[in-house]
């Protein structure tokens, strides 16, 4: 049996490790800062007002954080998702690629495009 090599695989397994990183690191700093710190008033809830938030939401730095804890985190997850259908065969390779990568797509493009619709 001859297997097919996919020459877009690279590109997947790049945003599945990347996806991978942003949850050990940028989502736990994320529920740390906005789940426990400034609850507990740890940090001052003055810090984090509504203007401030949505002035550091809506331009460069929410574009980074919609990237690095919605976008990457949904690429490592759907490629999860893809691996563990093939594993238990569930499905049509090509149309579980087409849906996991085309949902995480989805998803990174609303988060990133409601970012870059403030910004400009």
């Amino acid at each position: 049996m001859k297997h097919h090599i996919a020459k877009d695989e690279p590109l997947w397994w790049a945003l599945f490790s990347a996806g991978g990183i942003c949850f050990a690191m940028l989502v736990p700093a994320a529920i740390l800062v906005f789940g426990l710190l400034m609850p507990m008033g740890i940090i001052p809830a003055s810090a984090f007002d509504y203007e401030s938030l949505r002035g550091l939401g809506l331009g460069w730095p929410g574009l980074i954080f919609a990237g690095g804890v919605i976008a990457l985190p949904a690429f490592h997850a759907l490629h999860r998702i893809r691996h563990s259908c093939a594993d238990l065969m569930l499905g049509k390779e090509s149309v579980n690629k087409v849906w996991a990568y085309g949902l995480a797509s989805l998803m990174s493009l609303m988060a990133v495009g409601v970012v870059l619709v403030n910004l400009f």
